[in-house]
């Protein structure tokens, strides 16, 4: 497989796969690459509706002047346990931020939640975010602040006084109520609109529809979350064994 930067060949092959609504390992398939090498590609440069080869070819050139010859303060490394990679823990983390990135956080915020998920500890204090990720306190602190705003992180104190940033398997089941909770105030003024404009308009009809399809989903999510909460609470089955996807009753 080919290694190294993307040329500006294979950013205009990315270009055209994403007018095709390839999908990014269909893509990363016709380039030979790995398929997370596709993805922090578009994602760096303005997702999928927004890619251009050629502006995403300049920006990349930018950023490697701007690095100069000499290596970048990066990200520094946490200990890694089990015998694990920590170059294949680095490339993971940077292909799980732009997936989290992908579906609507912010950059900083990404990176975040990505230490977090991927600590054993599930726990982490500012001053270990932001040496891991060579930023400052205040910038862990706002995302810190979004995260905790969407229920996906919560704090507690240690026996230090620090606080601590935790992610835990119940948070995932607050965060999904959370984001259904979020559509009932659209409901509600989806179908203010219906009675100020008129029950029997068109307009009237199109909210009233977004209405009670919000109103359908937000309670078929609140349902299913309800269903399977108890698989975050169990202990998952060595992935050799698993030959079917697991059942929230199993």
């Amino acid at each position: 497989m080919p290694g190294g930067r993307l040329t500006q060949s294979e950013r205009r092959q990315i270009a055209l796969g994403l007018a095709d609504s390839l999908a990014y390992a269909e893509i990363a398939r016709r380039l030979q690459r790995p398929t997370s090498t596709i993805t922090r590609e578009v994602m760096r440069n303005g997702g999928p509706s927004a890619y251009r080869a050629d502006l995403a070819h300049r920006a990349t050139e930018q950023r490697a002047r701007r690095r100069g010859p000499a290596a970048s303060r990066g990200p520094q490394p946490f200990p890694q346990p089990h015998g694990r990679d920590a170059g294949a823990v680095a490339a993971y983390e940077e292909t799980l931020t732009t997936v989290l990135m992908g579906s609507g956080l912010p950059k900083m915020t990404a990176r975040v939640l990505t230490c977090l998920f991927t600590t054993d500890a599930g726990s982490l204090t500012a001053s270990q975010l932001a040496a891991h990720l060579n930023v400052s306190p205040a910038s862990i602190s706002k995302a810190i602040a979004f995260l905790e705003g969407q229920s996906l992180v919560r704090r507690e104190r240690d026996e230090r006084r620090r606080d601590r940033y935790i992610v835990d398997d119940e948070l995932f089941y607050q965060a999904t109520l959370a984001s259904a909770r979020a559509n009932d105030q659209l409901v509600a003024t989806a179908r203010q609109g219906v009675t100020v404009l008129g029950p029997h308009t068109p307009a009237a009809a199109r909210l009233e529809n977004i209405a009670r399809f919000l109103d359908y989903i937000s309670d078929s999510i609140t349902r299913a979350a309800e269903q399977a909460r108890q698989v975050l609470h169990t202990t998952p089955r060595p992935p050799a064994d698993r030959t079917t996807q697991p059942h929230p009753h199993d």
